[in-house]
């Protein structure tokens, strides 16, 4: 065997694990968000518990196998924020904490990885968690990230309705109304299917509530 033929065989073998474990990454992340849009917006009542129970351990294995992974860390933040939502009450702060932790690692590791979505999420719970001296919510902290994430991701579906939706609680409704249209003219996503149609319905809902208070308003 020529040594050039050998280094490439040697460079291919040290590089293969490489390869293998990111592809498996990619394979862990893809699980992760059908899973959570399945247990989002497909199951409801008993069956909706069950499914995000499930999915948080299977989130929390997955940053076990693949440590250092931004966007395992960010699935696992937006799993266990979106069970807190779906919970809700006092109950669910430990949850908003445990996502908030996994949002602020995988910000640390690659504050831009999944087109920001880290900034999207946390901003979210930021906007959603009371604040003192219950939890850690804070209008002020949420406006920072969430127009970070629009700043990373001008265009995305995610990005726009949480910025839009945090822009509902505050009443100002036009603007919303804004950040809402763009949303519902996000791009398709690739294999995001059954999480588009859900945002979707978010947004029309959205759009709808914005709509009627401009015209009650007058404006």
């Amino acid at each position: 065997m020529q040594l050039s033929t050998l280094k490439t065989v040697i460079l291919a073998l040290l590089l293969m694990p490489a390869a293998l474990l990111a592809q498996t990454n990619v394979a862990t992340v893809a699980d992760l968000q059908r899973d959570w849009a399945i247990a989002n917006y497909e199951v409801s009542g008993d069956a909706q518990v069950a499914a995000f129970e499930a999915l948080i351990e299977h989130a929390d294995q997955a940053v076990a196998n693949h440590p250092g992974s931004a966007e395992v860390l960010i699935w696992n933040g937006i799993i266990k924020s979106s069970y807190a939502g779906a919970k809700g009450g006092l109950g669910a702060l430990s949850l908003a904490k445990a996502a908030r932790k996994s949002l602020e690692e995988a910000m640390k590791v690659d504050d831009e990885a999944l087109n920001g979505s880290a900034y999207a999420s946390l901003g979210t719970l930021y906007s959603k968690v009371p604040g003192w001296p219950v939890g850690f919510g804070s209008d002020k902290k949420a406006v920072q990230l969430l127009e970070k994430a629009i700043e990373i991701n001008p265009d995305g579906i995610d990005s726009n309705y949480f910025y839009a939706d945090f822009l509902l609680q505050k009443k100002e409704y036009e603007k919303a109304e804004q950040y809402l249209l763009k949303a519902q003219n996000a791009a398709p996503r690739p294999d995001r299917a059954v999480a588009d149609a859900g945002r979707q319905q978010e947004i029309l809902a959205a759009l709808t509530l914005a709509r009627e208070k401009l015209h009650r308003s007058g404006s």
